[in-house]
C-alpha cells in the first residue's frame, strides 16, 4: 500500500506546473519593473535613497501569491544586478497572524539566516535585519497576508506597523523595496499613511464578472488551456451556462477556477476518459469543499438559489 497515488501525480503534475498569462500579470510585473529600475537608478548616484513598493491588493484564492511568487522566483535567479555588481533578491514573509514589529524582526533575521541569540530589544533586531540585508544583497521583501499585522481596534498599533514600513523603505543605509499582499481591506489601512501610500503602487487582482466579455473569454481561454494541457475533449463544456457556474462555484475567484479545472482534469484522466464532463466538475467540487458527490452548481438547475458562496469560502477557511 502507497500514500502516494502515482496516477494522481502524472495527471495533475503539468497542471499544477502550467502558467496561464493573466494580463494582471503583466501589470504586477510592470510595477516591480517600475520599483527596480528606480532603486537601480538611485543606487546609481552612491546618495542615499528611499526606494518604492508595490500594494497587492485582491480578495483571498484569487492567485496574488501565485504571481508574485512566480516573479520572485525570475527576480532571484541571478540576473538582476546592482550597481555595485551584485545580484539581488527579494525574501517572502507570510504573515500568519497577529505579531509585533519586534516579532516579525526576529523572523525577518530568520530568514536571513541569523540565529538570535539571547533577549534583544527591537532596535537592535531591525539593524540586524538592515545588516544582513546587505551583506546578503537582499533589496525587498514580499510581505504576504499583510492584512493580518492590522486590526480595526489597534488604532495605535496599527500606525506603528505603517510608520515601520515606511522606514524600511527610507533606510538610507540599505533601503528596502516591500511588496505588501493581501485583502482589500490592507488597502485601507495603507491609506491612512500617506507616506507609505505615496511610496507604493497599487495592483487589483479583481474577482471574475461574468457581465463582462472581457472576463468570460478569459475564462473560455483559461479552461481551454488547461484542457489543451491535459489533452482533453471539452468542446461540449465551451458555453456560457457552463462558464457562469464555473465561476460561480469557484466564488469568482481566479485562483479557485485554476484549482477547480485541476481537479477536474484529474479527475477525468485518472478515470481514462477523453472527454471531461459535467460529472468530474461535480466531483471536483465535492472535492474541494467537502461536500457530497452529486450535489454541485454544475448539476442543479437553479444554482444560484441553492449556494451561497460566502458560506462556501467560509467552507475553505474550515477545512484548509
Amino acid at each position: 500500500m502507497s500514500f502516494i497515488n502515482k496516477h494522481v501525480v502524472k495527471a495533475s503534475a503539468p497542471l499544477k506546473s502550467a502558467h496561464f498569462p493573466f494580463p494582471r500579470g503583466e501589470k504586477l510585473f510592470d510595477a516591480m519593473s517600475w520599483c527596480t529600475t528606480d532603486y537601480y537608478t538611485k543606487a546609481s548616484s552612491g546618495q542615499p535613497f528611499e526606494a518604492r513598493g508595490v500594494l497587492v491588493i485582491g480578495e483571498s484564492r484569487q492567485g496574488k501569491s501565485h504571481e508574485i511568487k512566480r516573479l520572485r522566483k525570475k527576480f532571484n535567479d541571478g540576473s538582476v544586478i546592482m550597481p555595485d555588481g551584485r545580484p539581488v533578491k527579494i525574501i517572502h514573509c507570510i504573515l500568519s497572524g497577529k505579531v509585533t514589529w519586534k516579532d516579525l524582526g526576529v523572523k525577518i533575521l530568520g530568514l536571513l539566516g541569523y540565529e538570535l541569540k539571547g533577549r534583544r530589544t527591537q532596535a537592535y533586531i531591525w539593524e540586524k535585519v538592515i545588516e544582513y540585508a546587505e551583506l546578503q544583497g537582499v533589496v525587498g521583501i514580499h510581505f504576504d497576508e499583510c492584512q493580518h499585522v492590522f486590526s480595526d481596534e489597534g488604532e495605535r498599533t496599527n500606525q506603528q506597523i505603517l510608520d515601520s514600513f515606511k522606514t524600511l523603505l527610507k533606510e538610507t543605509r540599505w533601503p528596502l523595496m516591500l511588496i505588501l499582499s493581501g485583502i482589500p481591506s490592507l488597502a485601507m489601512h495603507v491609506a491612512k499613511e500617506e507616506q507609505l501610500a505615496r511610496l507604493l503602487r497599487t495592483v487589483h487582482f479583481e474577482s471574475i464578472d461574468v457581465t463582462q466579455k472581457t472576463d468570460m473569454d478569459e475564462l473560455l481561454q483559461l479552461t481551454f488551456s488547461y484542457a489543451e494541457k491535459a489533452g482533453l475533449d471539452i468542446g461540449s463544456l465551451a458555453t456560457t451556462d457552463f462558464l457562469e457556474r464555473l465561476a460561480f462555484a469557484s466564488c469568482n475567484r481566479w485562483g479557485l477556477v485554476i484549482e477547480m479545472l485541476i481537479e477536474a482534469f484529474t479527475n477525468c484522466q485518472i478515470h481514462g476518459d477523453a472527454i471531461c464532463s459535467t460529472e468530474h466538475f461535480s466531483n471536483a467540487y465535492s472535492k474541494i469543499y467537502s461536500t457530497p458527490i452529486g450535489y454541485s452548481p454544475f448539476t442543479i438547475p437553479n444554482y444560484r438559489e441553492s449556494f451561497d458562496q460566502d458560506k462556501l469560502m467560509d467552507i475553505l477557511k474550515r477545512t484548509r
